[in-house]
C-alpha cells in the first residue's frame, strides 16, 4: 500500500530540522529550490577558490555559479514535479532512474545554457568536445546521484515520522481506552451503605408505616433510573446532576425527615451547561455521610452552581459535624478519591476540588471546572 509519506516528494532542505517548520506548498518549495541552489553555489564557490586555477575574484566566480546553479535547481524542480504528476510509483526501480535521468538531463542542460547566459556563448559547443562532454556527464551523473540519494533519504525520513506518528495515535487511542473504562468504573459504582440502608429501611417500614416505605421507594426507583442513565452517558449537564442529587436527598428525606434539609441555589445560566455526569453526586453522599447523618439533629444541605471567571463552580456546603468532629468511617475517602481521579482523568491539572470547614460548623466542597474543557452534551445511552 502506498502511504502519504510515499506519494508526497519531500525537499531535500527538509533534512535540516529548521526548514521542516513551514508545511508544503508550491511557493514555498520554489522558495526553498532557490535557497538549496544558492547554498549549493556558494559551496562550489568556496571549493572553486580553494582548489581551482582560474583568476576570477570570489563575487565573480560566485555570481556565475548562483546563475547556473539556479537554473539547474529550478530544471530539476520543474522535471521531478512532472514526474510526480505523470509516472505512478508502482515501479520504484523505473521511478528512481526516471529521477536519475531527469536530474541528469537537467544538469547537462542547464551549464552549457548558463554559460550562454553568461558570455554568450553558444550552448552546442559544450557537446562538439569530448573531454568538455565528458566532464559535463561526468558532473550530470555525480549531481544525479547526489539529488536522487537526498530525495531517498528525504522519504524515508517521512516514512518514519509518520510510522511514529501512527504508533502515538495508537498509544494515545488505547490510553484513551482504559481512560475511560476506568471512568466507566468509577461512574458505575453505587454507594453500598446507601443502598442497603434504603432497602433495609424500606423492609422495616413495610407493615409499620406502609405508606412511609411505599414512598420511600418510589423515590428509590427515581434515584436508580436517574443514577443509570447519568453512569451510561457521556456527557451531562449542571441541571441533570441536580435533578440527580434531588433525587438521592428525597430518598433520605424520606428516612431521616426533620433531620435532613436541603436547598438549591443554581445560577439559571448554568442550568444547561454541560458536565461530565456523576461529578456533584459523590460530594452530595460525602456531606451526608460524614456531616449530616452522625450528627443527632441533622442538618442542611445547600448546593449551589455558578460561573466564576471562566470556571463552573458547584459548591455543596452542609452544616454538619466537621472534618475535625465526623467520627471515622469504613472506607472513607474513597468517593472523593475516585473523583479526584476522574478529575485527573478528563481535566489533567485544569479542574480542583475544594474541601474548607465553614465558618458557622460543617463542611464546604467546592468543584471548579474549565469552562473551555468541559465537553459538550449529549444525550445518554438508553
Amino acid at each position: 500500500m502506498i502511504t502519504t509519506a510515499h506519494l508526497r516528494r519531500g525537499h531535500p532542505l527538509e533534512l535540516i530540522p529548521l526548514f521542516r517548520r513551514w508545511p508544503p506548498s508550491p511557493l514555498r518549495n520554489l522558495l526553498y529550490t532557490a535557497i538549496w541552489s544558492s547554498l549549493l553555489a556558494l559551496a562550489l564557490t568556496v571549493l572553486q577558490q580553494l582548489f581551482g586555477r582560474g583568476g576570477a575574484s570570489f563575487m565573480r566566480l560566485l555570481f556565475a555559479t548562483l546563475v547556473i546553479s539556479n537554473l539547474i535547481g529550478f530544471m530539476v524542480h520543474g522535471a521531478l514535479q512532472l514526474l510526480e504528476r505523470y509516472l505512478p510509483r508502482h515501479n520504484m526501480l523505473l521511478f528512481r532512474a526516471a529521477q536519475l535521468l531527469a536530474v541528469a538531463t537537467a544538469s547537462m542542460i542547464g551549464i552549457p545554457f548558463g554559460n550562454a547566459l553568461l558570455v554568450g556563448t553558444h550552448p552546442m559547443r559544450f557537446f562538439q568536445h569530448s573531454s568538455a562532454l565528458a566532464i559535463l556527464a561526468s558532473f550530470a551523473v555525480m549531481t544525479a546521484v547526489l539529488m536522487v540519494m537526498l530525495l531517498v533519504a528525504g522519504e524515508r525520513r517521512l516514512r518514519r515520522a509518520e510510522e511514529a506518528a501512527r504508533q502515538q495515535e495508537q498509544i494515545a487511542a488505547a490510553g484513551r481506552l482504559i481512560a475511560e473504562a476506568r471512568l466507566r468504573a468509577l461512574q458505575a459504582q453505587i454507594e453500598p451503605h446507601f443502598l442497603y440502608n434504603t432497602l433495609a429501611n424500606v423492609v422495616s417500614l413495610i407493615d409499620a408505616q406502609p405508606a412511609k416505605a411505599r414512598r420511600m421507594l418510589e423515590r428509590f426507583i427515581d434515584y436508580l433510573r436517574a443514577s443509570l442513565a447519568a453512569s451510561r452517558a457521556e456527557h451531562a449537564t449542571v441541571g441533570s446532576e441536580l435533578d440527580l442529587a434531588g433525587a438521592y436527598l428525597d430518598v433520605l428525606g424520606v428516612r431521616m425527615e426533620e433531620r435532613l434539609r436541603w436547598r438549591f441555589e443554581l445560577d439559571p445560566a448554568s442550568s444547561s451547561l454541560p458536565m461530565p455526569p456523576m461529578l456533584l453526586q459523590p460530594l452530595v453522599e460525602n456531606a451526608i455521610m460524614h456531616g449530616i447523618e452522625p450528627k443527632l439533629d441533622g442538618g442542611e444541605i445547600v448546593v449551589r452552581a455558578r460561573v466564576d471567571n471562566g470556571l463552573l463552580c458547584i459548591e455543596v456546603a452542609d452544616s454538619g459535624l466537621g472534618l475535625r468532629m465526623a467520627p471515622p468511617r469504613p472506607g472513607g475517602g474513597v468517593g472523593l478519591s475516585n473523583l479526584r481521579e476522574r478529575l485527573q482523568q478528563l481535566f489533567g491539572s485544569g479542574a480542583q476540588l475544594q474541601l474548607f470547614e465553614n465558618p458557622a460548623g460543617g463542611v464546604t466542597s467546592r468543584l471548579l471546572l474549565p469552562l473551555s474543557m468541559v465537553p459538550s452534551s449529549t444525550t445518554p445511552t438508553p
